[in-house]
């Protein structure tokens, strides 16, 4: 028995849809820009049809392409994790943004919490290692957390530090401040552990690494990616 597409029962064309929470979650845009610039290519949509839709499929976009993604790596060896913390004002309230990063820079997970000490730490850690396995190495900073967690859960000779090993996962969070200047910040705990995790995704799907590939594999693979983004939750 096959199950519908949740897009199935919407007068707008799944197309539309997919497009306009691909370039709000994708793109530093807010709500009223993506709704100008689809005006400007004859779309008609209210900026609170965006904000509903990106709400609603956002996530279920994000998953799909989350599970494609850990069915591969748990399939091989994890080689190497660099994990994270940055902050994050919530109504001038102090969160931290906790990511793991792998060797090729691609964003495992993200996780929101109040605090960064080892109840936090090793909760991430034993949620990204429930979801993609164990790694050869993890590759952390030096704040304690790190360093009480992994020996938490008997991998403590699994843990890497140094001056500049950590910079791919300090990197990573570019991506992520444009986003959040573009949306001003934040105003709940729960509204920022959603879109971390769906802007995550997307910027994985799309990320072709176009410094590193040559003009025509570049345009194969960003083609490729848009290619799968038009078939999530087809029909």
């Amino acid at each position: 028995m096959t199950q519908d597409t949740p897009l199935k029962y919407f007068r707008t064309s799944p197309e539309i849809i997919r497009l306009a929470v691909m370039m709000y979650v994708r793109f530093p845009l807010s709500l009223r820009n993506v709704e100008d610039l689809l005006h400007e290519r004859g779309i008609d949509i209210s900026h609170e049809s965006v904000r509903f839709w990106w709400n609603r499929f956002g996530p279920i976009f994000a998953s799909k392409i989350r599970m494609k993604r850990a069915e591969r790596l748990r399939a091989g060896p994890q080689w190497r994790w660099h994990l994270d913390e940055v902050f994050v004002k919530i109504n001038g309230e102090r969160h931290y943004l906790w990511r793991a990063v792998d060797h090729e820079g691609e964003v495992l997970e993200s996780f929101v919490t109040k605090t960064r000490d080892k109840k936090a730490a090793l909760k991430f850690l034993k949620k990204t290692m429930r979801r993609y396995g164990r790694p050869e190495a993890i590759v952390t900073d030096l704040l304690r957390s790190y360093g009480a967690a992994p020996k938490a859960i008997g991998a403590a000779n699994l843990q890497q530090t140094g001056r500049w090993l950590n910079n791919r996962a300090e990197n990573s969070y570019l991506p992520f401040r444009r986003r959040e200047r573009a949306m001003l910040r934040f105003r709940r705990m729960r509204s920022l552990q959603k879109f971390a995790s769906v802007h995550a995704s997307v910027h994985n799907h799309f990320n072709a690494e176009r410094s590193l590939s040559s003009r025509p594999e570049f345009k194969s693979k960003r083609a490729a990616a848009l290619a799968e983004w038009r078939g999530l939750c087809s029909a």
